[in-house]
């Protein structure tokens, strides 16, 4: 069945609170998906996040970022007021996102709503608290202590609450326990406005593709509550981290500092931990797209320690194993496979194996010297096309740098005339390729250039930022968006 989507991280939806919420705005980029015949909201990992402002360097895998969470619908609900909302500066440009400033904002707004809500009483909220146990009272509590100590990692930590001995955790739990509860009302928020928006989507017809990162932070009530779970040393420090051997593009590779899963472990306890996280990544999407599929081939191993990912080796993963498990303990998921990078031929058969459709991206197609498996007369149907991801340069910002020998190749091969709308063309080739799936990011269809960009790999500063304004998602851009789509039989029936 041909479908296609739209690729918009939440943080990027306009809103009068400085980041993407779960708001009005974000019924209305539904409404807009709805209008132009799509199938797919793709967004990116919804966890809180810290240093770098990363969705993929989360406090946990667990919990969702409060800073999506919507003022306005608080304010409707009688947990703040309006006069409350405006008292705090969000940023003043509402084509990016000023960290600093929403940091500085957000959760002392939330704390008022926390103290306005005798959040304790509501039947609700505690069902919730109940039924998320597993995950919230160590995430809360984490983060209650990580407050206390200015914030620094866990690893910074007195060694008594660092190593969770019970005398610490009790007294962490009484000393803490208002700040706990405001972490949990918060997550509370999170999940009641966030499942009442994809209820609406889903109403809608339009299914969710969510992020799962295969890694978790090391700085993460992940770590610190399983660290059996890791490859930690004795002083639960990490033995190896994760990242990327170098290439064409990096030629120290890319240092994600994650700790390295102990694979061992996991395979004896029947990968727990991992069913409970791809479950609950189940609630909160319809798809979900495994990030790094490579590495449950094998993944790369950096020294503790070392500067840059250039000594780094291979080791073995779980390989096919997990997903048997999976497809045994939660049955036959819809999963997209980031299946990117050098791949080798144990990978390819992984993905195979595993029947999961792998990712197509047009931008990495262009290069006259060989024949690509990004070009789109190589594409299968059990696959999904993108014109880039949240990693790539928009489509205008990416062949304004071509070479003029790729230049003029891609020219070819798309019968691309004059250089107007030339993202069209881009999008035009992905949508009738033979790819069951098509997904585009939003800035191609806006026409936007580098300055739109989500994400520039292993850099910071500049990433995470970039906001769709207010009014940009028109009519007449759904209406061609819809036309196109149904051009190639892609339409929502």
């Amino acid at each position: 069945m041909r479908r296609s989507g739209i690729l918009m991280p939440v943080s990027s939806l306009p809103s009068e609170y400085g980041i993407g919420t779960f708001s009005r705005q974000a019924y209305a980029f539904i409404d807009s998906l709805e209008k132009a015949g799509q199938s797919y909201w793709q967004i990116l990992p919804l966890g809180p996040t810290g240093y770098g402002d990363s969705p993929y360097q989360s406090f946990s895998t667990f919990a969702g970022n409060p800073y999506y969470i919507d003022p306005e619908t608080l304010v409707e609900e009688g947990y703040l007021t309006r006069a409350e909302c405006d008292r705090y500066d969000f940023g003043d440009d509402d084509g990016y996102v000023d960290y600093e400033k929403i940091y500085l904002s957000r959760f002392r707004l939330l704390k008022t709503a926390f103290l306005n809500s005798d959040i304790e009483q509501n039947d609700g909220y505690r069902r919730f608290v109940a039924d998320n146990a597993y995950w919230l009272d160590d995430y809360a509590l984490y983060m209650a202590v990580k407050n206390s100590f200015g914030g620094a990692s866990w690893s910074e930590w007195d060694e008594d609450i660092r190593l969770r001995k019970p005398a610490a955790l009790k007294r962490c739990r009484e000393q803490y326990s208002e700040e706990v509860a405001f972490y949990k009302f918060q997550q509370y928020m999170f999940a009641k406005q966030w499942f009442g928006l994809k209820a609406y989507a889903n109403s809608k017809k339009i299914q969710i593709i969510g992020d799962i990162p295969i890694y978790v932070a090391f700085d993460s009530a992940d770590t610190w509550a399983n660290p059996e779970l890791f490859q930690l040393d004795e002083a639960l420090i990490p033995v190896a981290v994760a990242g990327c051997p170098p290439d064409a593009f990096s030629a120290t590779g890319q240092l994600w500092g994650n700790p390295l899963y102990r694979w061992e472990h996991h395979k004896e306890t029947g990968y727990a931990w991992w069913m409970k996280r791809i479950a609950y990544c189940y609630e909160l999407y319809d798809v979900v797209r495994i990030d790094h599929f490579r590495g449950f081939d094998a993944y790369y191993s950096i020294p503790y320690g070392d500067p840059t990912a250039e000594y780094g080796h291979w080791e073995k993963g779980p390989g096919y194993d997990i997903f048997r498990t999976m497809k045994a303990t939660l049955g036959n998921k819809p999963v997209i496979a980031e299946d990117l990078g050098f791949l080798t031929k144990s990978v390819i058969n992984l993905v195979k194996k595993t029947g999961y459709p792998g990712m197509k991206i047009l931008q990495f197609a262009f290069d006259p010297r060989e024949e690509s498996d990004y070009l789109p007369h190589n594409y299968t149907a059990n696959s999904i096309v993108y014109t880039g991801t949240h990693d790539n340069d928009t489509t205008l910002g990416w062949y304004s740098q071509l070479s003029r020998r790729d230049k003029r190749f891609a020219r070819r091969y798309l019968n691309i005339r004059g250089n107007k709308d030339i993202q069209w063309a881009f999008i035009r080739a992905a949508m009738a390729s033979v790819s069951d799936t098509c997904v585009i990011p939003m800035q191609d269809y806006l026409g936007l250039g580098s300055e739109a960009r989500i994400n520039v790999p292993s850099t910071l500063g500049t990433n995470w930022k970039w906001r769709m304004r207010e009014g940009a998602f028109t009519d007449e851009l759904a209406e061609r968006i819809r036309e196109m789509t149904g051009l190639y039989g892609r339409l929502r029936q």
